[in-house]
């Protein structure tokens, strides 16, 4: 792998200059500690516009084949995010990991498992560190319950946008689904047994709406539901553990964990000769002390995808594993998959 001009700053570009690859680029940008060699596009037009806002130069991809993409990438470059369509990732991403340049592919990883494994075994050939782009790895809400420890044994959880034109070459499940898919695997830490999906296309040739059941070898359960066809947002979150409930709203950036408080046992025997209504008129059951609210503390801590920037900086500075591994990528890729297919063959 080439050395960075300035050992002191890692040499980078961002291959795409569209909606996700215009925020890696200023991102990286005001990185201290990176350097942006140029940004790449087909699009001599895009390209040029955010060069100009980052400063940095300004390559075109004259096509999508190896020696292309090879062709256009300054000297020098150690890692690369690659943002293009998902149609193009294997062919940008491959032969950068083959040559040993490190890259975060956006999600999902590729647009079919084939495509998928040959990512995988590229970085593996070129021993090159490879990360996928599942940003919400990167939720604070999400990073604070990681340093918990805590693990649900049930989970729901809603991703649903109001419609735009953006992403229409691929269903929801890939679109916004599997977002949730990898936060869910990731929480959950064991292998799926069954699935039970349900959706359809609304407003594109491709689903727009869908929803899935997922039960897991080690008795956890899952519902996830995501729609591109809702009036307002919401990504919402929701684990329940014999510990603890939790809900999560990205949106607000909000969390908070409901679990037994201290005089909870104690407590118990008071309500057992009151009745149902008489129970949810009380209003003392936290400041008793039975049960315990806490409001996760988020301020302070990073956006996701400055987070994401960070860590695959880091990965590839000092040589750690990424945050997001390749595996994960394929394995979300593997199980939306499985769900687009189920939701097609019902043929709503």
């Amino acid at each position: 792998m080439a050395e960075s001009k300035n050992p002191a700053r890692l040499r980078m570009a961002v291959i795409g200059a569209g909606h996700l690859g215009t925020f890696h680029a200023r991102i990286l940008a005001a990185r201290p500690d990176v350097e942006l060699a140029a940004v790449l596009d087909v699009s001599q037009e895009r390209a040029d516009k955010l060069a100009a806002e980052v400063r940095c130069p300004a390559r075109v991809l004259r096509g999508e084949g190896s020696a292309d993409v090879l062709a256009a990438l300054p000297e020098g470059v150690q890692a690369v995010v690659v943002a293009v369509p998902t149609v193009f990732h294997a062919r940008i991403a491959v032969p950068l990991l083959e040559r040993g340049i490190a890259c975060l592919v956006e999600k999902p990883l590729a647009e079919s498992l084939d495509s998928a494994h040959a990512i995988l075994a590229a970085a593996e050939r070129g021993r090159a560190l490879l990360t996928v782009g599942h940003v919400e790895r990167f939720q604070p809400g999400f990073r604070k319950l990681r340093e918990l420890g805590f693990r649900p044994r049930f989970i729901e959880c809603h991703r649903l946008a109001p419609f735009s034109w953006r992403s229409t070459d691929i269903g929801v499940v890939h679109d916004l689904m599997i977002h949730d898919l990898d936060l869910v695997l990731d929480q959950v830490g064991a292998n799926l047994v069954s699935l039970d999906a349900a959706g359809g296309a609304i407003l594109t040739e491709r689903e727009d709406i869908a929803s899935v059941r997922l039960v897991f070898d080690n008795g956890a359960r899952a519902n996830v539901t995501a729609s591109r066809a809702s009036l307002s947002p919401m990504r919402r979150f929701r684990m329940f553990s014999s510990e603890a409930y939790v809900s999560l709203d990205m949106h607000k950036n909000y969390g908070l964990i409901v679990r037994k408080g201290p005089n909870w046992d104690s407590g118990r025997v008071s309500l057992r000769d009151l009745s149902a209504e008489q129970i949810a008129a009380r209003t003392d059951l936290v400041t008793s002390g039975m049960l315990e609210l806490v409001e996760l503390d988020l301020a302070g801590m990073d956006r996701p995808l400055q987070a994401e920037s960070e860590a695959f900086v880091e990965s590839v500075r000092h040589g750690r594993a990424p945050a997001v591994s390749g595996r994960d990528g394929y394995r979300a890729l593997e199980l939306a998959e499985r769900i687009a297919r189920e939701i097609a063959a019902q043929g709503w």
